[in-house]
């Protein structure tokens, strides 16, 4: 017996936290009973479990895909507003595949998209502290003051950012814009964009680069691949981490970042 929310996200129909709003939402029943309570628990083998009457079964087989997502996509299944949507981009992906955290409709850059459930929930789940690096422009040019709140921390919706690190990268004096190196080990809703405005500087582009190992220069905008199989090993062996391990090499990471900022801020 497991977690009813569990066994959709196993079986690829969409993560834990969706697969919560399923349930809430009264979409998913069991044995012809509607099930809203999240902590309900079912046998995947023995019990009907259907969302929207179609019953749930397991994925033939898992798929990992990297995107490198364009501007001016969803990053969702379907969009209400009836944009262009992610899946839009998967040509020839015939399985039911669901993104891993998220980019907004004007950030670009690598995503991860799976059904694999159980790899979804430890990817995004902040206990694993599974790091997001990105590179961002931004109007001005941020002085030591502002480099020193973004690593340490700043107060959005009430609550302080983790620490994440950050560097400035080598610039003209006066310059309109300016471009950091910030890396994250959290994934909250438009964090990196919202850090950014919190220090007077708000973002003019963003482009995720790297998720956990993963990288990937050579994968133009609008274009998809498999992963590998060591691949997938290197992402199942970061979510083996513990946040406090990653916290505490972040730490010091941070110091010698700041020093190098300060030294090429005014190059």
């Amino acid at each position: 017996m497991e977690r009813l929310q569990k066994i959709l996200s196993q079986a690829g129909l969409a993560s834990r936290r969706a697969s919560e709003q399923l349930m809430l939402e009264g979409r998913v029943t069991v044995n012809g009973v509607t099930v809203r309570e999240l902590g309900t628990k079912a046998d995947a083998a023995q019990d009907d479990i259907r969302v929207d009457g179609r019953r749930v079964r397991p994925p033939e087989r898992h798929r990992y895909v990297l995107l490198n997502k364009p501007r001016g996509y969803v990053t969702t299944r379907s969009d209400p507003q009836r944009r262009p949507t992610v899946l839009d981009l998967l040509h020839g992906v015939h399985e039911y595949v669901y993104p891993v955290g998220r980019l907004d409709f004007d950030s670009e850059g690598l995503l991860l998209l799976t059904n694999d459930g159980d790899l979804a929930a430890r990817l995004t789940h902040p206990r694993h502290g599974v790091p997001r690096v990105y590179e961002v422009r931004v109007l001005g040019i941020p002085d030591a003051h502002d480099l020193d709140r973004l690593s340490g921390g700043v107060a959005i919706d009430g609550r302080r950012t983790a620490r994440a690190g950050v560097q400035l990268t080598p610039h003209d004096r006066g310059a309109a814009e300016s471009s950091m190196i910030i890396t994250i080990h959290e994934g909250r809703n438009r964090e990196v964009r919202r850090m950014c405005e919190s220090i007077g500087h708000p973002v003019v582009r963003l482009r995720r680069v790297a998720i956990g190992p993963l990288r990937d220069p050579r994968l133009k905008p609008g274009k998809w691949r498999e992963l590998t199989l060591q691949e997938v090993k290197r992402l199942q062996d970061a979510t083996r981490r513990e946040v406090g391990r990653t916290a505490a090499g972040t730490s010091s990471d941070h110091h010698e970042v700041t020093k190098r900022t300060r030294r090429t801020r005014s190059i």
